[in-house]
């Protein structure tokens, strides 16, 4: 019981210590998206979602379907005849450029069907944005801006609006700082994108991704372990329970990465 006590204890200091370390990254380097982003493209965005998502999060996202709403009309704002730029919501750097390699009618029916930005390989600025191992993707700016969900075995971008929604920064503009604190030389300015020479780097299928399926059965193998923990506790001798009947409680597990294309809702 003494061993069984000591591995629940430091299994529980394990992962408070966990926890300390994600709240203590400092997303954005400690800043918060532009202004502009609440008025992108003419749209109204709210900014504090922008700034929830973006800032103080790598697990949520905007609601499913937020690009179609009628404030928003994502698509209804681009012109379908040529390619946008899209640029990290605060530091200004260009993340992807769409769409390319594909119509801008393919383009908009992957987006609307998953219900978030959906890009592929040759639309991002590989030299500024980050996928993780997990599947999880941050600009070098480390503004959350979604995750990695591959379909037709190629890297598919699922990409939160709000995140994607910035500006170029003028020479004045104090977030220039972030450039100075990246610890990166390949990074490309929104001043130096040539959209006409640039070819990403991205591999089609990178193998980072988020593996839920992983994920729910390892949290219903330890659910079983403290049940069965629980059990042989409850059996030994000089122990006591509650008549003759081991009540085990229940607790919603939620997954926050992407599963089946639904991102979970911060709100």
């Amino acid at each position: 019981m003494k061993t069984t006590s000591s591995v629940l204890s430091a299994a529980i200091l394990l992962s408070a210590a966990s926890a300390a370390r994600a709240a203590s990254d400092d997303q954005c380097f400690d800043f918060t998206p532009m202004s502009s982003v609440s008025t992108y493209l003419g749209a109204t965005l709210d900014y504090s979602v922008a700034d929830r998502i973006c800032c103080h999060n790598h697990k949520f996202a905007e609601y499913r379907g937020y690009l179609a709403a009628p404030e928003v009309d994502f698509f209804g704002r681009l012109d379908p005849l040529v390619e946008t730029v899209f640029y990290d919501s605060v530091c200004g750097l260009p993340l992807f450029i769409a769409p390319r390699g594909r119509t801008f009618d393919d383009f908009k029916k992957e987006s609307l069907k998953h219900g978030w930005p959906s890009f592929r390989p040759e639309e991002m600025i590989s030299e500024n944005v980050i996928i993780h191992d997990d599947g999880r993707m941050e600009s070098v700016c480390l503004t959350h801006l979604g995750h990695n969900l591959p379909a037709g075995g190629v890297d598919r971008y699922c990409i939160d609006l709000v995140c994607m929604a910035g500006e170029p920064l003028s020479a004045g503009d104090e977030r220039n700082q972030i450039l100075q604190y990246i610890q990166q030389e390949q990074i490309i300015n929104a001043t130096e994108l040539n959209t006409t020479s640039y070819t990403s780097s991205a591999e089609q299928y990178s193998g980072k991704t988020s593996n839920a399926t992983a994920i729910i059965i390892s949290v219903a193998v330890v659910g079983l372990f403290l049940v069965v923990v629980a059990f042989v506790c409850c059996e030994k001798p000089g122990w006591k329970r509650k008549g003759d009947e081991i009540q085990v409680g229940s607790s919603e597990t939620s997954t926050s990465i992407h599963e089946d294309d639904e991102e979970n809702e911060m709100y």
